[in-house]
């Protein structure tokens, strides 16, 4: 595609920009190679087949019955792999975290496009009527949410401590030819103590458009309202 050129460009913007241009494809072949290598990775280790507690589709039907669900059965057909999004809310953890709250407001949103090639879900340490209540409020209505208080799920896929202090990861699963289910991928916000809270950010799309902006991320931080 044609680069820009605007009237009144100087010659230094334009060295300037032409470098950035270089580096931001460089940048596209490097996420390509990432994603091979990830994509490359060898079966996992089966892990349980741990339970959850899933109430109705409908989140307003109130008192309905909740029922429990095994990690297993979260795949709706075969081929498919499982996306599931660890929500830091419930236990030590007794506000939901603002930066999960917006990353899970952008899946509601893209839910339907994402059912058409895996299976995705979110899981909180909440209980049930706590989770869906907050859910409620935010419109989650694509979301297939679960409570997962009741299990080490959490704890086993390291987004919570000994203490029940919680934190928001990213975590992948296949079911092989035997009907196992097995870990693919996770992936942490601190991927890397010099890099804080990045780990995940490809995620959301909100740091990548103030990554486009002069002043860039700042300290600005997400809140449930604003």
């Amino acid at each position: 595609m044609r680069q820009t050129n605007l009237a009144g460009e100087t010659a230094p913007y334009v060295t300037a920009r032409e470098e950035l241009r270089h580096a931001e494809i460089e940048l596209m072949r490097h996420r390509e190679r990432v994603a091979d290598l990830r994509r490359r990775l060898p079966p996992g280790p089966v892990v349980d087949d741990y339970a959850f507690e899933e109430g109705p589709a409908d989140l307003g039907a109130g008192d309905a019955p909740t029922q429990t669900v095994r990690l297993g059965e979260l795949f709706t057909r075969p081929g498919r792999d499982l996306v599931v999004y660890h929500f830091m809310y419930g236990k030590r953890q007794t506000r939901p975290c603002p930066m999960c709250t917006m990353w899970i407001d952008g899946f509601n949103g893209i839910a339907h496009h994402l059912a058409q090639n895996i299976d995705f879900a979110v899981v909180a340490a909440a209980e049930l009527p706590t989770l869906r209540d907050y859910a409620r409020s935010r419109q989650w209505t694509n979301l297939r949410l679960l409570s997962a208080g009741a299990s080490t799920f959490k704890y086993d896929l390291g987004s919570e401590d000994a203490e029940g202090n919680q934190d928001s990861t990213v975590s992948v699963f296949t079911r092989d030819d035997t009907g196992s289910v097995r870990h693919f991928y996770s992936a942490h916000p601190r991927m890397s103590e010099d890099i804080d809270q990045r780990g995940i950010d490809l995620l959301s799309p909100v740091w990548h458009v103030l990554d486009l902006t002069r002043r860039g991320r700042g300290d600005w931080f997400a809140s449930v309202s604003y």
